[in-house]
């Protein structure tokens, strides 16, 4: 185990998976410190995020580094001759793949968790954009068979994580987010990720994320709502 890499994190979080991804890709032995995050704010993560607040949290050296995003480039740069590239090195797919991943954050991330977990006009408006938002990224796939191209990479990690939880979650409230009809491109793509055992073998148990949601179904709604409203 290297101690000099430690991940601040917790196992339910999509986010925090995403740099689990990229370590384990990159062949980069760390500690992992998994977080009850889901009510309160552990004195560890105040501590090395004040600003933000969030996991994850990538300790490196002892110096922290915030954000999935830019904590994926930073372990793509500092083991840069280990395990696969999570970024091209052709400088306009490196720039291409920054934008498919700003883009999914930016447009998709949080409208897929409020799809499953809001209610009323506030989950039909994000249900309505969620959709939107997954066809125009199907454009970043048409024609290849990752995001990457012929290999996995940094889009395909952040998008496969968070759709691995949407399509959990929507199976435990009854909605309709991703579904073959609508998103074709999309369902094929993720069947044929699983399918590679690439990232699949990196993801929580289907079953233990699944009773996990059964269980605090109600909690996750009136946290959800409690922070974006239900109208």
């Amino acid at each position: 185990m290297d101690d000099e890499v430690k991940l601040l994190g917790s196992w339910l979080s999509p986010m925090s998976r995403r740099v689990e991804v990229g370590l384990k890709l990159k062949g980069v032995s760390f500690e992992f410190s998994d977080l009850d995050v889901f009510f309160s704010k552990p004195p560890e993560l105040l501590q090395y995020d004040p600003v933000h607040k969030k996991i994850p949290v990538l300790l490196h050296h002892g110096q922290p580094i915030a954000e999935s995003l830019i904590i994926l480039e930073y372990i793509d740069e500092t083991w840069a001759d280990s395990g696969i590239r999570l970024l091209p090195k052709d400088p306009y797919e490196r720039a291409m793949a920054r934008f498919w991943a700003k883009f999914f954050d930016d447009k998709c991330n949080l409208t897929l968790g409020m799809s499953c977990w809001t209610k009323g006009d506030k989950q039909q408006q994000t249900l309505a954009e969620s959709k939107l938002s997954l066809t125009t990224l199907e454009g970043g796939l048409k024609g290849k068979k990752f995001f990457g191209g012929d290999e996995i990479g940094i889009v395909d990690i952040i998008v496969f994580c968070s759709v691995y939880w949407t399509e959990i979650a929507q199976e435990v409230v009854g909605v309709d987010v991703i579904n073959e009809e609508k998103h074709p491109v999309l369902c094929k793509w993720m069947k044929e990720t699983v399918n590679s055992n690439v990232l699949k073998d990196y993801m929580p148990p289907r079953e233990k994320l699944l009773c996990h949601f059964r269980t605090y179904k109600d909690d996750i709604a009136a946290l959800m709502n409690a922070r974006f409203g239900s109208n």
